[in-house]
């Protein structure tokens, strides 16, 4: 018999990942992650000023230039061990692609400290986020609150919008949106741990409130807004990787973490099911319905793999290629990980329905990996209402929502 079949299906090589040295301390500390609701310092310090932090970058800003499939294939092997860890990662991986590409050639300087200090960046602009900035000499002067922080705590640096006010600390009109990278520590910042959720208890999804933050004028660009994409299709870049979106490529890495989080949770799965007793002793494991539904699992979960994977391969040939995407492009990625998410979770559906009353009972890891994959096609960026009602529109050739 083979030692491990979910393995042997699933061929994964870590030894050649950059996070390879990190992965087991990262196993160690996720069941007190979760219940502390914080990742690690010690996983956190081991991260910061790696080159796992440096994979998003191009030469040009002295980063390691890993290809959008090996940094998937990086957040798999993360999300297999501890969810928390790997969104905050995610989270910084795409954030810094989008901080490149929106502050452009001009910031290079800056962007090349960030990068070669391993340092972690994040970027709180989720739904309720309201910051302001009142424009003063060379300085601006941020007031407000960002909301959705990812990583946040664990960050050295946030990206932020916010709308120019007038004398009257009113929004100016027509709206003026900006955008900037402001140090955690810097004063008047405060990081406010209110994420509670069910699931990625230790992703300190916080809240950041500005009390009189001053920034430079000089470090502070236009944003992008609705037709972020559009523009990063014709503005100037660093690197031509940059005008790919990250909404896109951030969705194609969340796909790889789902499928690292269900490869974990399948093995385990498979595993306590050889060894479980049904009522008057059965063994589960010879139960026709536990064999249908791990089978299908394995299928649901080898199928979304494979779609993401192609995807992968098909954003990082634009890039090799120099080829500029267009909004098909952008579309494609976002659907097929959408998909591929939907796919996962009723893999995940499968394998708690074949542990039955015994797994609610014993707990352990499924539940919190259960709670953990909740979040992900729960994510605004592959979010299945959303994405298929953009795609819809798109190939019915009417005018798309913004957002």
């Amino acid at each position: 018999m083979t030692k491990d079949p979910v393995q042997h299906f699933f061929k994964s090589n870590e030894s050649d990942l950059l996070v390879q040295p990190i992965l087991d301390s990262l196993e160690e500390q996720a069941a007190n992650a979760d219940l502390t609701r914080s990742v690690s310092s010690e996983v956190t310090e081991k991260l910061r000023g790696s080159d796992v932090m440096r994979m998003p970058a191009t030469s040009e800003l002295g980063g390691i230039e890993s290809s959008i499939l090996q940094m998937g294939r990086e957040l798999e092997a993360v999300a297999a061990r501890c969810p928390s860890t790997a969104w905050c990662l995610w989270n910084h991986l795409a954030v810094f692609h989008l901080f490149v590409g929106t502050l452009g050639p001009e910031h290079e300087g800056f962007l090349k400290e960030i990068v070669d200090k391993g340092q972690w960046v994040s970027f709180p602009a989720g739904a309720g986020s309201g910051v302001y900035g009142r424009l003063e000499d060379n300085e601006v002067v941020l007031n407000g609150k960002a909301t959705f922080g990812t990583g946040s705590r664990y960050a050295d640096h946030c990206g932020v919008v916010f709308a120019v006010v007038d004398d009257n600390d009113e929004p100016v009109r027509p709206m003026d949106l900006r955008f900037s990278i402001v140090s955690t520590s810097v004063e008047g910042l405060k990081i406010d741990p209110t994420w509670d959720g069910s699931g990625l208890r230790a992703s300190a999804t916080d809240d950041l409130h500005y009390s009189e933050v001053r920034i430079p004028l000089d470090r502070c660009v236009q944003w992008y807004g609705a037709n972020r994409a559009e523009s990063l299709r014709t503005v100037p870049v660093i690197n031509h990787r940059y005008r790919e979106d990250w909404v896109g490529i951030s969705d194609l890495w969340l796909g790889w973490m789902a499928a690292g989080l269900v490869r974990r949770a399948l093995q385990e799965v498979a595993s306590s099911t050889r060894e479980r007793r049904v009522i008057m002793g059965g063994k589960m494991v010879e139960k026709p319905a536990a064999q249908l539904n791990i089978g299908r699992a394995a299928a649901l979960l080898s199928s979304a793999r494979a779609a993401v994977e192609n995807a992968c391969a098909e954003l990082d040939e634009r890039v090799a290629t120099n080829t500029v995407p267009d909004e098909a492009d952008y579309l494609r990625q976002m659907s097929v990980v959408s998909m591929s998410v939907e796919q996962l979770a009723e893999a995940m559906r499968l394998l708690e329905r074949t542990q039955g009353g015994n797994g609610l009972r014993e707990g352990g890891t499924f539940e919190r990996r259960y709670r953990d994959f909740r979040a992900m096609p729960l994510h605004i960026n592959v979010h299945q209402d959303r994405v298929t009602h953009q795609l819809g529109r798109f190939v019915l050739d009417i005018e798309r929502d913004p957002f």
